[in-house]
């Protein structure tokens, strides 16, 4: 995973004038009393959903082929991918063909998080909890709230983490959220009606 604050591999794998993605030095938004998570479902080569967080001005991201679920038995697999910059959390919309993750992004999921990551009873911060690989959050989202982790189980090139929710009151294991709840949080659109936009 890049270090924190890392753009310049967003900048670079994309052509600012023909994709409708917002550079780095879009503005990001309203700023929160805590920090923001997003969950973007996007329709590329294959259908996956792209799990961000703010940390240090940026927003750290994961892509999560199968999509988070509410069941603590699942065990999603996450592969991170570059940061991306705050504007990218209310991005949605159709990459044109051609260019990197061509295909439809709606908003799936937003909200903000805390970060309730501990070692030895204290308090971790995300900096540190990223670098040693786990984090514990708890999620208040439109759709997803709660604690969940992510944890590294692979390191190098092919570095893997795993997102799996936590046991609480939240969770759910007879619910399939991401098939129950196709529509973006924001504007209730689905991929298939960007499809049809497009």
């Amino acid at each position: 995973m890049s270090d924190a604050g890392t753009l310049d591999e967003y900048r670079e794998k994309r052509d600012f004038n023909s994709t409708p993605e917002p550079s780095p030095e879009s503005p990001g938004g309203q700023p929160k009393e805590e920090p923001i998570f997003v969950i973007q479902k996007h329709s590329a080569t294959r259908l996956h959903y792209d799990f961000r967080l703010e940390v240090d001005g940026v927003l750290k991201s994961w892509a999560v082929p199968k999509g988070p679920s509410t069941n603590p038995r699942d065990k999603r697999l996450a592969a991170p991918t570059e940061d991306h910059p705050l504007s990218y959390a209310n991005f949605e919309g159709v990459i044109p063909k051609g260019h990197y993750g061509a295909g439809q992004v709606i908003v799936w999921d937003t909200g903000t998080y805390r970060n309730v990551t501990e070692h030895d009873g204290k308090p971790v911060p995300m900096d540190r909890a990223l670098r040693e690989g786990h984090i514990t959050i708890c999620l208040d989202g439109h759709k997803l709230k709660g604690g969940y982790a992510l944890t590294r189980f692979k390191t190098g090139e092919d570095e893997s983490w795993l997102l799996i929710k936590t046991a609480d009151q939240w969770a759910d294991a007879q619910s399939d959220i991401v098939r129950n709840q196709p529509k973006s949080a924001i504007s209730g659109r689905t991929i298939e009606d960007l499809s049809k936009e497009s």
